[in-house]
């Protein structure tokens, strides 16, 4: 058998530039130490996760560089990124509990869905549109897993999910599973989407409940998105929609500046 050539990436003279340039426009907008010193080591091949989140200045040559570096740290996660690449699993032991409750919106105001009511939509590059009521989801055969959710904002937490594994849903609804794109749209009014690859990941799960119990509300209820290989944010949930594009569809926080591909 012949052996395959490894490759590694190296950055180009432009966008060692486009870094550099970065690296001396933040530092003359900053005045934390901190700060700044967290940006300069970020502005790295390795370690641009959710930089452009940052609200550091309108300057527009200074969102211009980092809409660049964003733009080519989801190129590299997405070069990273594969179906053999499992995130840990861990323990029941290690199960966090409480397990934290995290949205743009307090606990309170987590909305409430009608179970008996609810339908999820399926829409896009699919054979099968029609809508799914929690009885059938419920009835398909699932699988759980204890994996760790890993917050932007610099925690993480284990926690224990089931549901069916996403790829086995769209494989079923017939979905075009060479299209770029699935996203969702949430009854909090929440949107996010991922890529094909992702979407048929082994451990994405379309997840229905979380420690054994139905899913509750402050966790996503009726169902979430649970990917161990993605930060917080790229988690849906109370989701209303799935749909299959080739249609960039972005998403809440990334039409904001922060990082698509979102890898954990």
């Amino acid at each position: 058998m012949r052996k395959k050539d490894s490759k590694i990436i190296i950055p180009n003279a432009d966008t060692q530039d486009v870094i550099h340039e970065a690296q001396r426009l933040i530092a003359r907008k900053l005045g934390s130490t901190s700060r700044r010193h967290f940006l300069r080591q970020g502005l790295t091949l390795g370690g641009m996760v959710m930089l452009t989140g940052c609200d550091i200045s309108d300057n527009s040559s200074v969102e211009k560089a980092l809409v660049a570096i964003s733009g080519f740290n989801d190129r590299v996660q997405a070069w990273l990124f594969g179906a053999d690449r499992l995130a840990p699993e861990y323990a029941e032991s290690m199960i966090t509990r409480p397990f934290p409750f995290n949205a743009f919106y307090g606990e309170e105001e987590a909305p409430e869905v009608d179970a008996q009511t609810y339908r999820l939509q399926i829409a896009g590059n699919v054979l099968d549109k029609s809508s799914w009521s929690l009885t059938q989801l419920y009835q398909m055969a699932q699988v759980s897993q204890i994996t760790r959710h890993i917050c932007v904002e610099g925690w993480s937490a284990v926690g224990k999910w089931g549901g069916v594994p996403f790829s086995t849903f769209l494989k079923l609804v017939g979905a075009d599973l060479n299209a770029k794109y699935v996203s969702f749209k949430c009854a909090d009014d929440y949107y996010t989407s991922i890529d094909m690859a992702t979407a048929l990941h082994p451990q994405t799960l379309l997840a229905l409940t979380y420690d054994g119990q139905i899913l509750p509300r402050q966790y996503g209820f009726p169902m979430k998105l649970r990917m161990p290989t993605k930060l917080g944010y790229k988690n849906p949930k109370h989701i209303k929609v799935i749909e299959v594009t080739n249609a960039y569809p972005g998403g809440y926080w990334e039409d904001q500046g922060y990082n698509w591909f979102g890898g954990s």
